[in-house]
């Protein structure tokens, strides 16, 4: 039986298992990225691990979320992270020079690869044929060390691409299509790989777009071959040398297989407040909208940026809304700039924005209260943009500038029609990429630091003690299906500056669901988290189990978990249980819970079923899906106490095998 191309790269990487879906196998990880509101941690991990210098192919830091630097605090962190990756032997991004999934697609993601990224849309370079992963940012350190990464072995789901896409549809309607079909949880366990002659339609930047947000389908990664398109664009890049042809097998066996015929979709938006509320433009066609933006990881490309300046160019944006425009890198902004487009847009009325990811996260141009926001962005959660009750719509670059031209939702085709002159601007790429973003990029051999910097607000990894038998408490909180990690730490930019201090930033844990949650969790030292499905969707931070940690949570019982946070759930010690719906519905808030079983001697003996006691009225059965090695994790404490004693049992060596 041939092999999926996934199943090609995962086996060229194997260390551990086999390539049985559900089973847990361990890969080796070639190259690492963290950014800089996940950095710090991953640096202090590191250096917590006793390790002294990075031992992947390459690892790369970027400064991309707080470029900003409104506070002495994030100035102090990229600080701290440009000595990190002088001292560890990392490549550093300075601030302004662009997102990390940008500015590393330019610089260094290639086919064949694994990545590992402390960041969920990390899968973005599958577009470019490399398999990439977002983690939590222990499980990037330790990889980063040279230690291996386990997760369960995904199901592998063909997409089948066929046909051309027709004018005025784009590689965002294809994502949006599949968020349509499947929902932000239909891709759990599952990596998608797209197959079939409509490939060869799309170019890597458009396939990139696919594979960014991809993300929200809940997929643990995405995944293009490489074909001459590839080739094409790593030489326009210089990096020619670097193309690897990757292909399946033609007799490849997938899990399933979802077929999309790319001649058949049509401009296509997400509503509020969620990237699957998906719907085609024209039944929303008509709301009035008042901000624009076309930027983040998604659409922040040269090529992304590019039809909008030609949709603009003679025109001007309708007088009540506010168009602004964030390239993706500063390599994206020299090239607009140096061929006119940068001015042609301004003169229509844009405002430009520094290289960052800003406003995706809710710092900078946050929405005007009871007012629509289209963005063309990746993610859309209540709240995100920096305002409660906001309304943000998702959509391509060409639906939102015909918006700004029109003053409302308006599906570019009729937009077209009305005007008359308006063409589809199509899809181009420049005979070359000349741009900044290697020259803001610091080498290892060019380090500047070679010792760690620490501002004040930088503090120390917090540990957990081993789990012990009793694990009871009350019920801290109960919520809804698809919180995300979002609810748990906002990313806000009065918080954003306390990823660094974790006492501090735990003041702000679930904030948004409930703001007297921290004190109330303090002061029961001790209790559980109870959730719907789906808990813990969106990003990789790790802060949004460190810091429930951190308060004195001991465990979360949930109908279902998102991939990334039950992985961080257990490398920072805290109890992942499922539970039924009718457990779910039963369950209140303020009850007092009970594990029934010595949890510590059950953990470690692989029992699954646990029971659950509330109130000492009725009980309940909860199920702990984990491997071997999570069990042996949670009950340590967390990965980095486990990794710690390990490391100490074998007299110091590195914790290569962990």
């Amino acid at each position: 039986m041939g092999q999926t191309l996934t199943e090609k790269i995962l086996d060229d990487h194997l260390v551990e298992g086999e390539l049985t879906p559900g089973e847990e196998i361990g890969i080796e990880i070639d190259q690492v990225l963290t950014q800089d509101t996940t950095g710090t941690l991953v640096w202090l991990q590191f250096e917590a691990l006793d390790l002294d210098e990075v031992q992947t192919e390459l690892a790369a830091q970027y400064c991309d979320h707080q470029t900003y630097q409104f506070d002495f605090k994030n100035t102090d962190d990229h600080r701290f992270l440009r000595s990190a990756a002088g001292t560890f032997g990392a490549h550093f991004s300075r601030p302004g020079n662009g997102i990390c999934h940008n500015v590393h697609k330019e610089n260094f993601a290639a086919p064949g690869k694994t990545m590992l990224g402390s960041d969920s849309h990390t899968p973005t370079p599958g577009g470019m044929g490399e398999l990439a992963i977002g983690a939590g940012g222990l499980d990037v350190a330790v990889a980063m060390g040279g230690g291996a990464y386990y997760i369960d072995m995904p199901e592998v789901v063909s997409v089948r691409l066929e046909g051309e896409l027709p004018e005025w549809a784009t590689a965002k309607d294809v994502i949006l299509e599949m968020l349509r079909r499947l929902s932000v949880k239909g891709g759990v366990g599952k990596i998608f790989e797209y197959t079939g002659p409509g490939i060869e339609s799309l170019s890597v930047p458009e396939r990139t777009t696919i594979t960014n947000m991809g993300t929200e389908l809940g997929a643990t990664s995405s995944l293009f071959p490489t074909d001459e398109n590839t080739k094409d664009y790593l030489e326009r890049l210089g990096r020619g040398d670097e193309y690897v042809e990757l292909q399946p097998d033609d007799d490849a066996e997938y899990a399933d297989e979802i077929t999309i015929d790319l001649s058949d979709l049509e401009p296509l938006i997400a509503e509020p407040s969620m990237p699957d509320n998906v719907v085609p433009v024209s039944e929303v066609a008509g709301t009035d909208v008042e901000q624009v933006i076309i930027g983040s990881c998604t659409n922040g490309a040269y090529e992304d940026i590019l039809p909008s300046a030609k949709m603009l160019e003679g025109r001007e944006i309708d007088k009540k809304t506010e168009m602004i425009v964030a390239p993706g890198s500063k390599q994206a902004s020299e090239m607009l700039a140096r061929q006119g487009w940068t001015a042609e847009m301004m003169a229509a009325g844009v405002n430009f924005s520094e290289a960052t990811c800003g406003a995706c996260i809710g710092i900078g141009h946050v929405p005007a209260s009871n007012s629509v926001s289209l963005r063309t962005f990746n993610r859309n959660f209540e709240g995100r943009s920096g305002i409660e009750d906001d309304n943000v719509y998702l959509c391509s670059p060409e639906v939102a500038t015909a918006a700004a031209l029109a003053g409302e939702i308006v599906d570019p085709r009729d937009l077209a029609d009305d005007l008359g002159d308006l063409e589809d601007p199509g899809f181009e790429m420049p005979d070359e990429y000349i741009g900044v973003s290697g020259s803001d990029l610091i080498a290892p051999d060019e380090a500047v630091d070679d010792d760690l910097i620490k501002g004040p607000n930088i503090g120390d990894v917090p540990l957990k003690d081993p789990l012990g038998a009793d694990v009871e408490g009350p019920a801290l909180l109960k919520m809804t299906d698809n919180i995300t990690t979002d609810h748990i730490i906002p990313a806000t930019q009065d918080i954003l500056m306390y990823r660094s201090n974790i006492p501090k930033l735990s003041e702000f844990t679930l904030s948004r669901v409930d703001d007297s949650f921290a004190q109330r969790a303090l002061d029961a030292d001790g209790g559980f988290l109870v959730a719907g499905e789906n808990y813990g969707q969106g990003s990789s931070r790790e802060h949004a189990a460190l810091c429930p940690m951190f308060l004195g949570v001991e465990g979360v019982l949930a109908q279902s978990f998102a991939r990334i946070h039950k992985a961080n759930l257990f490398n920072f010690g805290l109890v992942p249980l499922e539970i039924d719906e009718e457990t779910y519905e039963k369950i209140e808030q303020g009850d007092d819970v009970e594990i029934v079983d010595d949890v510590a001697e059950a953990v470690r003996e692989g029992k699954e079923e646990f029971t659950v006691r509330v109130n000492d009225e009725w009980e309940a059965t909860a199920t702990l899906d984990a491997s071997e090695r999570e069990r042996e994790i949670l009950a340590d404490g967390g990965k980095l106490s486990h990794t710690k004693k390990k490391h100490d049992a074998e007299g110091g060596a590195a914790p290569a095998d962990d």
